[in-house]
């Protein structure tokens, strides 16, 4: 008895001793896959600095020297790495081919070239960069030669051009189901597919009515929408239109600053990395923003709203899915999985073309083994879901889950074999054996069933703990009775019950310590759990922390103070921002919808007009109400202070133009008059800079001007306004704007245009999620742009900064606002390669308004003049780099065989989905790192 006892004692304690050892040793891999991510993150930033030296002393080429070496370094720190072979990126030759294409439709030099010759040149183009001395010659838009009939011709040699342009694309891409048209083919959101689908199907019974075309005839151009002829005079100082050239603006756009989350209709959205980053999505954005030093990376490569996230084990690889989307012509953009490194911000793989139906819902690595495998569900009515050997590509197995809504995805930690999903209703354990899938549905027994099971973590005993919408914590322990050999998954079973919150528990998490944290919903508490399950104490989240816009972003107008810009949206919010620090300065709701607004020059209050036809005035500094008007009772579509701030125009979807006085620094109004005669609603209008004229568009593509002086009179006569010099430029019909509409456009594609202060681009905002960069002034038909991608929706609106150092973009059912840092092609030269954006250094990190004071175009500083066009360097569409990255070239995690080398902009000719000129345009060129705020 006493041996027995002893031996039973003995093999207690090496069991226990095991125990710790295991726990020992699970601990230091966890220590080490930090320390991966951290080194591979110094690595990077260590990179950025010898880039930035390097780009400053315009010595490029030593920077490439440590390229192996830091290769070497960033494929050491990544287990379970890919290839290591690397290929040169073909990116630039499908974005060039934008580019070419669109710049080749104007081509006018047909009496010094041969069409053949001409041809060849085309072909050439999109099988090599251009170069900058062809930028200079054949960039120019199509222009309408001396005779009418002569651009008959031309348009369908553009379209030759775009076909053959779109050819090599859709070889590449079709077999993928991901091909996004280029050039003048532009993208939709979700929200758009209706719209869209309708258009597609509509443009093959109208298609000659869509054809967009510009005739010269004496003074004056017509063009013709729908089959409408929209007439616009030649300004008296054009000499000859037909020497009149369009060219691609030297300016680029690149993505600065994100602001907003999704988080409304998803779960497991945000993570934090080891390096100190916080990982979470918006629009097709994932944002990776650095708390302590207030800086983002962005990560570009989706093409339509990134739903869903996950972190791989190694804490380096990131997993995004995708929804399905239409892109303009009705094709389907095909949901998929991207693999990515959230070092060098480069696609490691694509997965699940032609798999998933409606959109990635969510995904989750395998920890088992080391994050081989991820498991995705499809958003289908049968939400499959599918296990992946992501680095092959391959799908292992797939099966039906649930006709309900399925929220969450997970591997068990430990076992292999064992896959959890659970969603409205219910809770499932997979077992995962080859290519099946076998189900054992948990029992809730005496226990409520919960709604819905929003969220589940796995504790360090083995058990499973899920939260629900009833603010309910269940731990689910595996069942004794079953043996590993048993048919089918092991069965768990409820084992407590422990209140959590009030209202949704939406997530929680295990600390290292074995503490755990959950976070409510309803109530907005964090609650930090002992060991066992014991509320330890809590912290609330104010409103002031979560207050952003959450709806629809209808027609968000905004207008620049200095460094202020404000939005208003359908949440009734309207949102004072300051984009320096990128800080929320106030914000205030107010009783309707927010459709367009407009600061007084004074800076003093802002003008908000509503969908009801009321509008408020509020103080800028306070947000108190100044006064409240109201102009009949339909919605008001723009709000427009004349330059000196005595008069107001307020546009109106009853197809009026009302005029106020405006005196006391705009805190006090009269009704001046009203403009009669557009025969639809008012979409945006001008003033010119002595006050006495309005210019103005409408939803019948109406140009008229008015004579305010003279009782608000319709000009009949309007080529007497030809040459008047408009203090702003948004009217989206104008001689000096024409060119930016694309061929087929049904007349509402293009949402809001505006002019730079210094008179040098035009920046659009377009139906299908692009931002454009036009040269000013764009004067002839199909005028080459450059393209960007960053939201996932229509964008409603686009600003200049006061000093055009910067454009903001709003979005519509993304809800996000898009801060883009203007940069001339020396800028990007220099800073090529870096692949992380921050925000300008400043001496005080907390910003101090002044007063607010509005700069006029005559007050602010214009740069000398340059030909556009004459900057074009070999690869304009490869997009501007990021900071505090090394080049892709010089860190470069494991990728596979078949996808393309890392770039800049995390796109290239196979991994892309979209090769639109500028896509996925990284931002901040390479300034200096940013001293943490205090």
């Amino acid at each position: 008895m006493d041996d027995d006892s002893m031996s039973g004692a003995s093999v207690s304690d090496v069991n226990d001793r095991l125990s710790a050892l295991e726990l020992r040793v699970q601990q230091q891999e966890d220590e080490l896959t930090v320390m991966k991510a951290a080194l591979a993150d110094v690595l990077r930033r260590l990179a950025a600095t010898e880039d930035s030296a390097a780009s400053t002393t315009k010595k490029q080429q030593g920077g490439k020297g440590g390229a192996a070496l830091r290769e070497a370094y960033s494929m050491s720190c990544i287990a379970n790495g890919g290839t290591s072979g690397r290929k040169r990126d073909s990116t630039s030759v499908t974005r060039k081919e934008t580019l070419s294409s669109a710049a080749k439709s104007g081509a006018d030099r047909k009496k010094e070239v041969s069409s053949q010759r001409s041809q060849m040149e085309e072909i050439r183009e999109r099988e090599e960069p251009p170069h900058p001395k062809d930028s200079s010659p054949s960039p120019s838009s199509p222009h309408p030669p001396q005779t009418s009939q002569t651009p008959q011709p031309q348009r369908p040699t553009q379209s030759a051009d775009s076909s053959k342009g779109h050819a090599p694309p859709k070889s590449v891409k079709r077999s993928s189901g991901m091909e996004r048209s280029q050039s003048s083919t532009w993208e939709s959101s979700e929200e758009n597919r209706n719209k869209l689908v309708k258009a597609a199907s509509t443009s093959k019974l109208m298609s000659s009515s869509l054809c967009l075309s510009a005739v010269s005839e004496g003074n004056l151009i017509k063009m013709f929408m729908r089959g409408r002829p929209i007439t616009m005079f030649i300004p008296s100082d054009v000499e000859s239109y037909v020497d009149v050239r369009t060219e691609l603006p030297p300016e680029r756009l690149k993505l600065e600053w994100v602001y907003g989350y999704r988080g409304r209709d998803c779960r497991a959205n945000v993570y934090l990395l080891p390096t100190g980053e916080i990982v979470y999505f918006i629009a097709s954005v994932v944002v990776l923003f650095n708390y302590e030093e207030r800086t983002q990376r962005h990560y570009l490569g989706h093409t339509d709203c990134v739903k869903c996230l996950a972190i791989h084990p190694d804490k380096i690889r990131i997993a995004t899915g995708q929804i399905a989307g239409v892109d303009k012509d009705g094709r389907a953009l095909q949901p998929h999985v991207r693999i990515w490194d959230s070092v060098s911000l480069s696609t490691l793989q694509v997965i699940g073309l032609g798999t998933f139906e409606r959109g990635v819902g969510s995904l989750a690595f395998s920890k088992a083994d080391s994050g081989q495998h991820l498991s995705v569900i499809d958003d289908c009515n049968d939400h499959m879901l599918t296990v992946w050997d992501w680095q092959k590509k391959s799908k292992i197995a797939e099966i039906k889950t649930t006709n309900e809504v399925v929220l969450a995805v997970e591997f068990h930690p430990t076992d292999p074999n064992t896959i959890v999903t659970c969603g409205k209703s219910h809770i499932f354990f997979w077992t995962w054996t080859g290519t099946s899938l076998a189900r054992k549905q948990g029992i809730f027994g005496k226990y409520e069933k919960p709604k819905f099971i929003q969220c589940l973590a796995f504790l360090s005993t083995g058990d499973i703990l899920t939260g629900d919408s009833g603010g309910i914590l269940l731990v689910w322990t595996r069942s004794s009775a079953e043996t590993p050999t048993g048919k089918g998954p092991r069965a768990f079973q409820i084992s407590r019950q422990v209140k959590g919150h009030e209202g949704s528990v939406f997530c929680m998490c295990e600390m290292r310590s074995g503490t755990l944290l959950t976070g409510g919903g309803k109530d907005r508490k964090i609650i930090l759990w002992d060991h066992e399950l014991r509320a330890d104490r809590d912290i609330e989240v104010t409103h002031t922390y979560i207050n952003t816009h959450t709806q629809t972003s209808d027609k968000q107008n905004m207008f620049m103070i200095q460094w202020m810009f404000l939005t208003c949206a359908q949440d009734r919010l309207v949102c004072l921002w300051n984009s320096v620090d990128h800080s929320l300065q106030w914000s205030r709701s107010v009783e309707e919808h927010g459709h367009c607004a407009d600061f007084h020059p004074s800076g003093a209050v802002v003008a908000i007009g509503t969908h009801s036809g009321k509008w408020y005035v509020l103080d800028a500094e306070t947000t108190d109400l100044v006064a409240i008007h109201t102009d009949g009772n339909e919605q008001l579509s723009v709000m427009r202070f004349s330059v000196d701030g005595s008069l107001l125009a307020v546009g109106s979807h009853d197809n009026f133009i009302y005029l106020y006085t405006v005196s006391e620094r705009g805190r006090k109004y009269s009704r001046y008059g009203k403009c009669t005669g557009h025969s639809s609603y008012i979409t945006h209008l001008d003033w010119s800079p002595d006050n006495n004229f309005i210019m103005s568009n409408s939803g019948d593509y109406e140009i008229l001007y008015w004579d305010v002086p003279n009782g608000c009179k319709l000009i009949r006569n309007r080529s007497e306004c030809k040459d008047i010099d408009w203090a702003t430029y948004t009217c989206v019909l104008g001689y000096h704007v024409f060119g930016v509409w694309p061929e087929g456009s049904d007349g509402t594609d293009i949402n809001a245009l505006i002019r730079s202060h210094n008179r040098k681009v035009i920046a659009l905002a377009d139906d299908f999620c692009k931002v454009h960069l036009f040269a000013y002034p764009c004067s002839t038909p199909k005028a080459p742009s450059h393209k960007y991608s960053a939201h996932s929706s229509h964008v409603t609106n686009v600003s200049f900064l006061y000093n055009d150092s910067h454009l903001v973009s709003t979005g519509g059912k993304d809800t996000s606002i898009m801060q883009w840092r203007l940069v001339e092609k020396s800028s990007l030269s220099l800073t090529d390669g870096l692949l992380s954006n921050s925000a300008p250094r400043r001496a005080d990190p907390t910003f101090h308004p002044a007063p607010p004071t509005v700069a006029t175009p005559a007050q602010e500083p214009v740069p000398p003049p340059t030909a556009n066009g004459t900057q074009e360097e070999p690869s304009p569409e490869t997009p501007p780099p990021l900071e505090l990255a090394p080049p892709a070239s010089e860190l470069t995690p494991p990728h596979s065989e078949s996808t393309p080398p890392p770039s800049d902009s995390t796109v290239s000719l196979k991994d892309s989905l979209e090769p639109s000129d500028d896509t996925a345009t990284p931002s901040d060129e390479g300034l200096p790192p940013l001293t943490p705020p205090s």
